[in-house]
């Protein structure tokens, strides 16, 4: 009576393998820039507006990778989050799974944590507060950071502060990225893509506006300037 039973077994441990077979990873290199040029610790850039500036800190929160392939088909990564961070050379590069002998066709992701898991609580791994991207509940995870000093700057020790978050509406500071990437442009070993700070401070004037650390309409709209940021080399 058992005799039957091997065939449709072997043939979903064969489907298995055959699925498990098909699929591979793709390493994801971010490239922290200022226009052409290496983001540095210490190191000056300026920016279109005349301001000198140094960047000491850079943290980013990115999530819900997808890829997008030229037939339509996806692959996927939901519910994981990394954490950018120029203290860690590391952390700019991270793994995401792709379908065997597939074209990419765009890339998408989100910039910060979704309203779900800023409600969640204290976690950890990444989202862990010890990270420094944690507000508290009232106001949750910063989803960028980005730190530094310019003599433009009229404050103490000539420093500023841009904190970007916010996860209740009207104030809901993630934003979803969908980068496309041409044929000449597509990947087979990895996929690089550029961080350009100078696009960020090119619409900043730092005289003016130098420290944004709360939710609000400002930090919404430099949520939105961060958008340009992310390009394929």
């Amino acid at each position: 009576m058992f005799k039957n039973f091997g065939t449709p077994l072997l043939i979903v441990l064969l489907f298995c393998l055959h699925s498990t077979a098909q699929t591979t990873t793709i390493p994801i290199r971010f490239k922290l820039k200022f226009n052409s040029n290496d983001v540095v610790k210490g190191q000056n850039f300026i920016s279109k507006n005349n301001d000198t500036l140094s960047i000491e800190t850079f943290k980013c929160y990115l999530s819900n990778f997808k890829l997008e392939y030229t037939d339509k088909s996806i692959s996927e990564i939901k519910n994981h989050y990394y954490l950018l961070d120029s203290d860690s050379l590391k952390s700019f590069r991270i793994e995401l799974p792709k379908k065997e002998n597939k074209t990419i066709s765009k890339i998408t992701f989100a910039i910060g944590i979704d309203s779900i898991t800023n409600t969640s609580g204290v976690q950890n791994g990444a989202l862990d507060p010890i990270n420094g991207m944690y507000w508290a509940w009232q106001s949750g995870y910063i989803n960028f950071k980005i730190e530094g000093k310019s003599s433009s700057c009229k404050t103490r020790l000539n420093k500023f502060h841009f904190h970007i978050g916010g996860y209740l509406y009207p104030n809901y500071a993630l934003r979803i990225i969908e980068i496309p990437i041409h044929k000449s442009q597509n990947p087979t070993k990895t996929l690089d893509l550029t961080i350009d700070l100078a696009t960020f401070f090119n619409e900043i004037h730092l005289e003016e506006n130098n420290s944004i650390m709360i939710p609000g309409k400002d930090a919404m709209k430099l949520a939105d300037m961060s958008l340009k940021l992310f390009t394929v080399e």
